[in-house]
């Protein structure tokens, strides 16, 4: 085991999108001359986060459900250089300063990056820091929230490790390549950090626990091929109420009696530590049931055994300062919380994945999620030289790879309790047509995590996969209902009936809420519906949201998905505008409308309840 001296300064090297291909053992020459330094770049829009971000962003723990009390952020000021050629994929810039200063973590197209650059295609990234006394001894993890799209990782000139995948987080050993003494070398868009740890740790906890308190888990350790004992602690508040000593790399259950069920009502939280030899990590779960299930004759998601109406937005995640990354915690809980202050208890991530601190707040708030599998490709076509066209779809590689990447995302998020339901596509994005892999890949999510419903293609093409008969129509829903539109496909009653997205209603609003930027300025005009003023476009809501209330009340309606939380370049169909300056909404208006469709929701059901 390497011992690290005090005070020692380690440089890490990152490529994005490059595999990089030559030689892993070069050594680190002396250190050129500073890079130009950091300032934000003025975006064609901010926030009023934008100005609180500095140069010390998301300075919380990134990963609350494997939490270690010793760590480094080493988040702030890195160096940046594009490497957009072949000479600069092969040659790493090892021991010299970069081109320019840039903000970690951000999108390089941000303003807040530092850069704002278009089609950033390979860069490298490079960063120093010291390593803590006190954990000499330990092996050194190095942890990535996400990097898009590929990267590869050296420390000291040599090649410490590869990942592919825009949306996962993944860790690196690095210690075998720290030289204790001397310096070392080694679309960044989420934290990074670095953490000590014992030889054999806790490397995952898959936790799951349901209404009847029982406690599933896997305490996954680096040795993965071997077998010891881990101790797990679960505590109300500061009160121990159940202690179970499990096997390591496999399942083990136990009870937690009588425990109180997280609902969006009452998202009640527990905390659970594990402690495997020297490693303690800490982690923490809610009790509760996701199912579906017959009632009254209808087939219903449930919670907890009973009929839950999902009501939720359409949430992208954009954000005009930092674009895929939020400017701050602060700010990407607003949007959270003020979902939940209108009385949403849902919210759709839509073809994204966020850091785990956006899925720890719909913990604590008490928000459902249903999680998007980001598509590979949009629809799209090229065209033929007999002036007709056709429709890109994957290869057999790419399928593959995106299966593998949807067992992640499964993996890394399934023991958020918040998460009640997987969607594998979106309007036929990168859905195979020729045969139906949604049924192949339902199959495996199932199997992955039978705790949560699957709806297998929201909106278009259905063949009948998964939990739900999810319709998308803009802007009047068709939800469960015996009439649809040709885009769609027809209520199939043996499954639940679900409006995946409707609404999609706009306001143009003056320039200083817009995205200032010309050619999204010209599709505003692609909008749904265009509604002139605030009343009307809070008295078409009102229509829509009683529409739907009435196909709950006569048909099979069971959820719904309004779009959008807020205005997206070139969008004007928020609840609020892309720099969440404005809300459109009749807050006491929505709030009543919201109710109004729970209510009809309750007044279908009775306690005639069967779980499928």
């Amino acid at each position: 085991m390497m011992r690290l001296l005090r005070n020692t300064v380690f440089s890490l090297l990152v490529g994005t999108g490059l595999a990089y291909p030559g030689s892993d053992d070069r050594q680190a020459p002396v250190k050129h001359p500073r890079a130009a330094g950091y300032s934000p770049k003025e975006p064609p829009l901010t926030t009023p986060w934008t100005d609180k971000v500095g140069t010390d962003p998301w300075p919380e723990y990134p990963r609350p459900q494997l939490q270690r009390a010793q760590w480094q952020n080493l988040n702030g000021i890195w160096q940046y250089q594009n490497a957009s050629s072949l000479a600069a994929v092969q040659n790493p810039p090892f021991g010299q300063d970069l081109a320019q200063e840039v903000l970690i973590p951000s999108c390089l197209e941000s303003g807040l990056s530092g850069i704002q650059g278009s089609y950033m295609l390979y860069s490298w990234f490079s960063t120093s820091f010291e390593v803590p006394s006190d954990w000499n001894g330990q092996s050194i993890l190095l942890n990535f929230g996400a990097v898009d799209y590929e990267a590869t990782v050296f420390v000291n000139g040599k090649k410490a490790g590869f990942h592919r995948g825009g949306y996962f987080r993944f860790s690196l050993d690095v210690t075998r390549f720290l030289k204790a003494g001397q310096e070392n070398e080694f679309g960044i868009w989420q934290s990074v950090w670095i953490e000590p740890v014992p030889t054999n740790h806790v490397s995952q906890l898959d936790i799951d626990g349901n209404m009847d308190g029982q406690l599933n888990m896997t305490v996954h350790t680096s040795a993965a091929n071997t077998t010891s004992s881990a101790l797990v602690v679960v505590k109300d508040g500061d009160n121990i109420v159940a202690t179970h000593r499990g096997p390591t790399n496999r399942p083990f259950q136990f009870k937690v009696d009588s425990p109180s069920l997280w609902s969006p009502d009452s998202p009640k939280l527990y905390n659970i530590t594990v402690k495997l030899g020297e490693d303690k990590v800490q982690s923490y779960t809610g009790f509760r049931t996701i199912a579906k299930g017959t009632v009254d004759g209808v087939v219903r998601p449930l919670l907890n055994g009973e009929f839950i109406f999902m009501f939720g937005t359409l949430d992208q995640g954009f954000w005009p300062d930092g674009i895929y990354t939020p400017p701050t915690k602060e700010a990407m809980v607003y949007d959270l919380e003020m979902l939940k202050r209108l009385g949403f208890n849902m919210v759709r991530k839509h073809i994204k994945v966020e850091n785990d601190l956006f899925y720890r707040a719909c913990d604590e708030l008490g928000l459902l999620v249903i999680q998007d599998m980001p598509a590979m490709r949009p629809l799209q076509s090229k065209a033929l030289p007999n002036c007709g066209s056709e429709t890109l779809l994957p290869d057999e590689a790419q399928q593959a790879e995106f299966t593998r990447q949807l067992e992640v995302l499964i993996n890394q998020h399934k023991s958020f309790p918040s998460i009640a339901t997987w969607i594998i596509y979106n309007e036929g994005w990168g859905q195979i047509t020729s045969y139906y892999p949604e049924f192949e890949l339902t199959d495996l999510v199932r199997q992955l995590d039978p705790t949560r419903l699957i709806d297998s293609t929201t909106g278009w093409y259905d063949h009948g996969a998964g939990d739900f008969s999810d319709n998308h129509h803009y802007s009047d829903p068709q939800c469960g209902t015996p009439f649809y539109s040709t885009a769609s496909s027809p209520y199939d009653d043996t499954r639940i009936g679900f409006q995946g997205e409707f609404g999609g209603i706009g306001n143009n609003v003056s320039i200083e809420h817009l995205w200032n930027d010309q050619a999204a300025i010209n599709t505003i005009n692609q909008t749904y519906e265009l509604d002139l003023s605030l009343e009307a476009w809070n008295y078409r809501s009102h229509v829509l949201l009683s529409e739907l209330q009435n196909q709950i009340r006569l048909y099979s309606c069971s959820g719904g998905v309004w779009t959008q939380t807020t205005d997206v370049e070139g969008e004007v169909n928020g609840l609020m505008t892309y720099d969440r300056r404005l809300s459109r909404v009749d807050e006491d208006q929505w709030k009543s409308d919201i109710q109004s469709l729970y209510d009809a929701a309750a007044a279908r059901t009775n306690k005639t309840m069967a779980a499928s």
